[in-house]
């Protein structure tokens, strides 16, 4: 048994798919669009086999109480980069890109 991928809603469907092929090596599909529902999405792949679905449609809200309401983002993703340098590395790359790394004192 293995999982065959994992999806989740986001804002700003180019932007994260840069995220993940700069940063984590992915390998976009091309972008797959159903017009009737107004949804996009890629399936991004990972050496590993690994795959993450992005999607993305005008009606997901941010912040939306309801119970069975859609909502941007994924509580927890780990991806392994190998080795404790490599992890240092990437998180270099990424605050001299501009990101808050969370979790530091």
């Amino acid at each position: 048994m293995k999982i065959e991928h994992i999806a989740f809603w986001v804002k700003d469907l180019e932007k994260m798919r840069a995220f993940y092929e700069k940063y984590f090596g992915a390998v976009s599909n091309e972008k797959y669009h159903n017009p009737v529902k107004n949804f996009e999405s890629y399936f991004l792949s990972f050496e590993d086999g690994s795959r993450l679905e992005i999607m993305t449609r005008p009606d997901i809200k941010e912040g939306n109480n309801s119970f069975d309401a859609q909502k941007f983002g994924i509580i927890h993703l780990a991806f392994s980069a190998g080795s404790k340098e490599k992890v240092d590395e990437l998180t270099e790359t990424l605050r001299n890109d501009g990101y808050k790394v969370a979790g530091e004192t």
